[in-house]
């Protein structure tokens, strides 16, 4: 089998790509750690709970949406439910699943780090690109997440969890 080499335009391109993940990634955690005391992750898990129905979804769905696995998860929400922030119930229609739920006081902590993330998150990344790049950014990025989904490049907004407009949750029947 022959090696498929980067291209020197391949290789600057991921080395651009790599440096620029591990700087946003970095100041993204530090801001976080500063002014909540968690990670990214953390703070992502909270967001991602805020923004279901009944700040409540089966872990497997939490997993997907995070683009993580289900034991790095598991490791988190135990954490966020030690410090109160985020409770696990059983499903409702499947016994073998479990449902985190965002808690009031995960909803206030989220209310008083959103400002502070959102700006870091835009002036690491977005004033430094035009509209235009935005759109790349985008496009590109849903590209690289669909070929690991093993999904067409034309495949429909339920392949991609940021572009969904909800997903079930286990108060309701599937």
């Amino acid at each position: 089998m022959t090696t498929r080499w980067l291209t020197p335009e391949e290789q600057r391109a991921w080395r651009a790509y790599v440096a620029a993940a591990g700087l946003l990634e970095d100041a993204l955690d530090r801001q976080l750690q500063q002014q909540a005391g968690m990670p990214h992750l953390y703070y992502s898990i909270l967001a991602n709970l805020s923004e279901v129905p009944e700040r409540r979804l089966r872990m497997t769905d939490l997993a997907e949406r995070l683009t993580i696995t289900r034991s790095r998860l598991t490791y988190a929400v135990t954490r966020l439910e030690k410090d109160g922030l985020v409770r696990r119930e059983d499903c409702r229609w499947d016994r073998r699943g479990s449902v985190a739920v965002l808690t009031d006081e995960g909803m206030a902590v989220l209310e008083r780090t959103a400002p502070g993330h959102v700006e870091t998150v835009r002036a690491t990344l977005f004033d430094r690109l035009t509209p235009e790049q935005v759109g790349q950014l985008e496009e590109i990025c849903t590209s690289v997440v669909r070929g690991f989904q093993g999904e067409e490049a034309g495949a429909g907004p339920e392949t991609v969890p940021w572009l969904r407009r909800s997903s079930p949750s286990c108060s309701s029947s599937p």
